[in-house]
């Protein structure tokens, strides 16, 4: 049933973000007079299909990776003279930029529309002060201390913990300094404290803690070990565990902290473990089997279990209201920010800076798609923008059969005053089919190291 819902999220995902996308390529070609012939969500045969009073196509095929907008283009077959002037290629060169930018565009606006509703209905997240430094850690050796509240990073404002969890994220692959401002009550200005990092979390597979690895932790409750949902199929389920169920030992160790039984669980990987529950006023002795799991170069165990939450106190807790207006204001920067943090990820995996093991493919998209989706649609709402503006910048990359290179010819088209010959586009297309391909193999090849 899980896998079921990963891929039902996964469809409807990418269904909704390529349908954006095409839109946009249909709308201006619409606008700029050109015939469109299909506008198909997906690949392959068609599920259903039905045609506009202009006799444009359109279709929801059955391979749900990607889509496209067919138009009429004498390059592709003949086309009756009564109908050149409709055809793409003898539009202007800039209209057919505008066509091919509009994709990506969209997916843009995407993005900023999902950010307004969010920020419209009110953001709620945890504060970033500091409840634990690991000692002989980066923070701790630079001089962080236990409750300071991180308040800027890099001159800019963190306003909670997962702002300062985002900011750490660009530095991923650097060597050099992350400067924080830091203030506690017995402090009249803010603090300056420099984090000193080398080529750092460069090798990183899995997803990753940078707050963590720098030796920080913000509030982390205790969380007691009261099961609330068992995922099907799972090593939890196959134990016999069930919601309900108090967690009493494990190892024979006694736990009344959920961390604490994590933390083990992780440590025992396929190893089988004597566990006893409270069941109602029953005690029960049950033995669980942590299945093992690749997290980067290690085996991990995973059993399958949520617990319940604690309420975090509202001391804690920065809330942040908006308008329609500032709404807007911060989804135009949460945008731009998502956009200059792919672009820079993108050179520091061309430049060695990332390991292309933390590329990801439609398996990892589904499973955070899905987690996302299980833990709140604001949750999902984000993610889905995130991917937006991802989807957005690939398709901008100069590379031949992606919209950006389809640009680059045009913009040389435009600048010498004749298109780049047929030959030479054929063969960079060939190039870039290439690597898009290999790309997504890696990505895909990678999913599946994830898994095993």
């Amino acid at each position: 049933m899980e896998v079921l819902q990963q891929i039902f999220v996964m469809i409807v995902t990418l269904g909704v973000l390529v349908a954006f996308h095409e839109y946009g390529h249909f709308w201006v070609a619409r606008k700029c007079g050109i015939k469109v012939l299909k506008f198909s969500v997906g690949f392959g045969p068609s599920i259903v299909k039905w045609f506009d009073k202009h006799q444009t196509e359109y279709c929801l095929a059955i391979i749900p990776l990607g889509g496209f907008v067919k138009m009429l283009d004498e390059r592709e077959g003949d086309v009756a003279d009564e109908e050149k002037h409709l055809a793409f290629n003898n539009q202007p060169v800039w209209q057919r930029i505008l066509v091919v930018a509009a994709g990506p565009v969209a997916n843009f606006i995407l993005a900023i529309v999902v950010y307004w509703v969010i920020f419209l209905n009110g953001i709620t997240s945890l504060a970033s002060v500091i409840f634990e430094v690991t000692p002989d850690s980066v923070a701790a050796n630079a001089g962080v201390t236990t409750g300071m509240e991180i308040v800027a990073v890099d001159g800019k404002p963190t306003l909670s913990a997962q702002s300062v969890a985002r900011a750490f994220l660009s530095h991923i692959g650097d060597t050099g300094d992350i400067h924080l401002s830091v203030k506690a009550d017995s402090m009249s200005e803010p603090q300056a404290i420099a984090l000193p990092i080398h080529e750092w979390l460069k090798d990183e597979s899995e997803a990753i803690d940078p707050v963590a690895d720098l030796g920080l932790g913000f509030y982390s409750p205790k969380i007691d070990p009261v099961i609330q949902k068992i995922i099907p199929n799972s090593a939890a389920s196959r134990a016999g565990l069930l919601p309900g169920d108090k967690l009493l030992t494990l190892a024979g160790e006694p736990i009344d902290d959920w961390k604490a039984w994590a933390k083990m669980i992780q440590a025992h990987p396929d190893k089988p473990m004597a566990i006893t529950v409270q069941r109602g006023a029953d005690s029960l002795p049950l033995t669980l089997t942590p299945e093992g799991k690749k997290h980067g170069d290690s085996l991990k165990g995973f059993v399958g279990i949520q617990v319940k939450l604690p309420k975090i106190p509202d001391e804690l807790l920065r809330k942040q209201e908006y308008n329609p207006i500032s709404a807007i204001l911060a989804a135009l920067k949460r945008t731009w920010q998502n956009i200059v943090f792919s672009l820079t990820s993108l050179k520091k995996l061309l430049l060695g800076q990332l390991s292309y093991k933390q590329l990801s493919g439609p398996i990892s998209i589904a499973q955070v798609a899905n987690d996302s989706f299980n833990v709140g649609f604001m949750a999902y709402l984000g993610l889905l923008a995130l991917l937006s503006v991802s989807l957005g910048v690939l398709n901008l990359l100069p590379v031949p059969v992606l919209d950006g290179g389809h640009i680059f010819f045009y913009l040389i088209e435009w600048v010498k005053g004749s298109p780049v010959p047929e030959k030479v586009q054929l063969v960079a297309y060939q190039i870039g089919l290439f690597i898009v391909l290999a790309i997504m193999a890696l990505a895909i090849f990678n999913d599946i190291n994830r898994l095993t």
